[in-house]
């Protein structure tokens, strides 16, 4: 049922990317993400991206993206492009979900959250079995789900090596469209990632598991799939991440060396001079940058 995910043969310049949800100011987690992706794509020559993934407006705060950019810039990092906001491809989401229900290759749901726990938890694609004459009385409303013909189960990542999910997991018809009429994350970010022609996608480990749903994607669309590399979660207690959501501290951007050099030797680099600007610090962290060093863990607890 698996497929495991391969390189593509074709050589393609090294493209990354930090995408960040305007959902709050910057934290300790979301600099390691993004000097990891930045590190990655600079030492490996290629261009690194920034995209705003502002499609889930009940979630975001006013001014967090902007403030997000002015944080970035105030810890010395330069991106390629412009950058890219998901709120202005929605035509592309619809585009591609319009097309898959034409060819029945996606459906409608309306199984509500408590219908799915019955089902062990796991949605059955009973709304993609209903007898023909059933289906056609059925309201055109609700989530929409993708028909899972891909089912991946495993791939290799780039620093965690091989990874496996659950089968049932795999196999799912899962949402990429909600119930509120937005689109979800799974389908934006591989239409995104395509788009910007995103090689290797360096991201956090809380994520790691929907690289299989993402990578199922990319197979029902015959797009090109990037490589993977998932960092350690920065965690104040076993399965507690730092994130907007539990009100993380903001890091601070009036004086941005010491946090820079922690997030460095988080991801078991070498520290760099403080004493020029931070672009400058950059610069020599690139030029150190190992790969090899990261650790290899799902998370690692830090001090409050």
């Amino acid at each position: 049922m698996a497929t495991l995910s391969s390189p593509t043969s074709i050589y393609r310049p090294y493209v990354g990317r930090f995408a960040p949800s305007p959902s709050g100011a910057l934290h300790f987690g979301s600099l390691i993400a993004a000097l990891g992706s930045y590190l990655r794509a600079r030492s490996q020559q290629g261009k690194w991206l920034i995209r705003i993934e502002d499609i889930d407006p009940p979630r975001e705060v006013k001014g967090a993206a902007d403030d997000i950019l002015r944080t970035l810039e105030a810890y010395g990092f330069e991106w390629d492009d412009v950058p890219l906001y998901q709120s202005q491809r929605t035509a592309a989401y619809q585009a591609q979900i319009d097309s898959l229900l034409a060819q029945d290759k996606a459906y409608f749901c309306q199984c509500s959250r408590k219908q799915i726990q019955a089902m062990g938890g796991v949605y059955d694609g009973r709304c993609h079995r209903l007898p023909q004459t059933q289906a056609a009385n059925v309201v055109k409303s609700g989530a929409v789900r993708i028909v899972n013909t891909a089912q991946v189960q495993q791939f290799d990542d780039n620093l965690m090596g091989h990874i496996r999910v659950d089968s049932h997991f795999a196999a799912e018809d899962f949402i990429i469209k909600r119930s509120d009429g937005l689109y979800a994350y799974q389908l934006a970010v591989v239409l995104d990632d395509a788009y910007q022609g995103i090689t290797e996608v360096v991201r956090g480990c809380d994520l790691i598991e929907a690289s299989c749903r993402q990578l199922s994607l990319y197979q029902n669309f015959g797009l090109a799939a990037p490589q993977w590399l998932h960092l350690p979660l920065a965690c104040l207690s076993k399965g507690f991440k730092l994130s907007k959501q539990n009100h993380a501290q903001a890091i601070d951007t009036l004086h941005p060396q010491s946090s820079l050099n922690a997030a460095l030797a988080f991801l078991g680099q070498q520290t760099v001079e403080t004493q020029g600007s931070v672009a400058q610090m950059l610069v020599q962290a690139v030029d150190q940058f190992q790969l090899s060093t990261i650790p290899q863990q799902s998370e690692i607890l830090i001090e409050p």
